[in-house]
């Protein structure tokens, strides 16, 4: 364990030496091009601010709101039969916007039912096997200037959806 503790300390260190020692054999001017891509990285910050306040300000509606609540003790009914507790259903539906929204969520489910509960591990599970899909695709494709996104949002709702499944099988196995 020691060994990967003194790896980690000195890679980053090491992978920068290295980039810019490459640079400099290749006869790049580093610094430019350092400054050229931290203007451009503060561009793309710019434009994805709106973004960013619209996704958080929807999260925070609907979880002010009692609008998750609401929501969980309706569709709770139904994944309460499948498995799935319908406790988790509002970090399951938060997650898809914000990840930092969710981990909230995912506190308060720990206060409730505890870590070790099968609530808690099913939430654990799920918060890192599924993705924030409305932010990820409003980020990148915003950003790629892609409009048209094709089967990205299925595919992604599905890949949620395998994400629970799978996230409830593994605390079935482990509890």
């Amino acid at each position: 364990m020691h060994i990967l503790l003194y790896i980690s300390n000195y890679f980053i260190p090491f992978l920068i030496l290295s980039i810019i020692i490459c640079g400099l054999t290749a006869k790049i001017d580093v610094y430019e091009t350092f400054i050229t891509g931290a203007k451009n990285g503060c561009r793309t910050v710019i434009r994805l601010v709106p973004t960013l306040i619209g996704l958080m300000t929807a999260t925070g509606i609907l979880r002010a709101s009692g609008f998750l609540d609401v929501i969980s003790s309706f569709i709770g009914k139904f994944t309460n039969l499948i498995g799935f507790p319908g406790e988790l259903v509002p970090l399951s539906i938060v997650k898809m916007f914000s990840s930092s929204a969710a981990s909230g969520l995912l506190v308060d489910l720990y206060k409730t039912y505890g870590t070790d509960s099968r609530i808690g591990l099913i939430a654990s599970l799920s918060m890192s096997c599924t993705e924030t899909i409305f932010y990820t695709m409003s980020v990148y494709f915003m950003t790629a200037r892609i409009r048209h996104t094709r089967y990205t949002l299925p595919g992604a709702v599905f890949a949620t959806f395998a994400g629970l499944a799978a996230s409830v099988l593994l605390a079935g196995y482990y509890s």
